[in-house]
């Protein structure tokens, strides 16, 4: 999960020495953050390792990453690749970490970063091959259990679901051809409810999940381009 609109946070204020960056290692990846965003959680490295398999038989093009974070899941799916890969949040903090963490780790010249809303990441002319997602899935009266977490980066709205539905849609927009979109949410209801509604509603259909003890990855192809990966 990553940040999404900014929203009154319901947390005490953080003071200087709380946003010192902090380090976390992803994979083979070395990813610095504050507690502005969140925590780069070692077992998101399973969505990029899914990225990476696939995108060996996906169409040439792009990656996007929605609620990108400080970038680790976008990063280590395109790192050892050729692959361009483009990083969107909302929250600029995000957007700054995602960049420097490119760099940090020799990717620089394949990252570039946008801070703008899922929404708006779908009004540019550009094709992506693969969307990459992890929104805030948390239900708004669930988020209390994760008081270490930034409220708007877990908050997903009623059920949770409302921004993995908002990166489901933006996908159907953006994806060329044969792309794939692989989405991350906490519960496989989410999946069979809110998601797989909207995938109908744009011409994505789940045909893959992998269940995990902290979330949810589901592969989503456009309907005419069902390939498991």
């Amino acid at each position: 999960m990553a940040m999404t609109e900014p929203t009154t946070t319901g947390r005490a204020p953080l003071d200087d020495r709380e946003v010192r960056p902090r380090t976390a290692y992803v994979g083979r990846l070395e990813i610095q953050w504050d507690p502005r965003i969140l925590e780069p959680r070692p077992w998101t490295a399973e969505q990029s390792r899914w990225a990476a398999s696939l995108l060996t038989d996906l169409p040439p093009g792009p990656v996007l990453e929605l609620c990108a974070g400080a970038g680790h899941i976008g990063l280590l799916a395109v790192a050892g690749t050729r692959r361009e890969l483009v990083c969107v949040d909302i929250d600029p903090v995000a957007t700054e970490y995602a960049a420097a963490n490119a760099r940090r780790n020799g990717l620089a010249a394949q990252v570039s970063t946008r801070t703008e809303s899922i929404a708006d990441a779908a009004e540019h002319p550009t094709s992506y091959s693969l969307v990459l997602a992890d929104p805030p899935w948390v239900a708004s009266a669930e988020t209390g259990r994760f008081p270490e977490d930034p409220l708007r980066a877990i908050d997903g709205g009623a059920d949770g679901s409302a921004l993995a539905v908002d990166c489901v849609r933006t996908a159907g927009r953006v994806l060329a051809p044969g792309g794939a979109l692989v989405l991350q949410v906490g519960t496989e209801a989410q999946l069979d409810g809110p998601v797989a509604a909207a995938g109908r509603e744009h011409g994505l259909v789940e045909v893959e999940r992998r269940v995990f003890e902290r979330g949810v990855l589901a592969l989503l192809r456009h309907a005419d381009g069902e390939v498991s990966g």
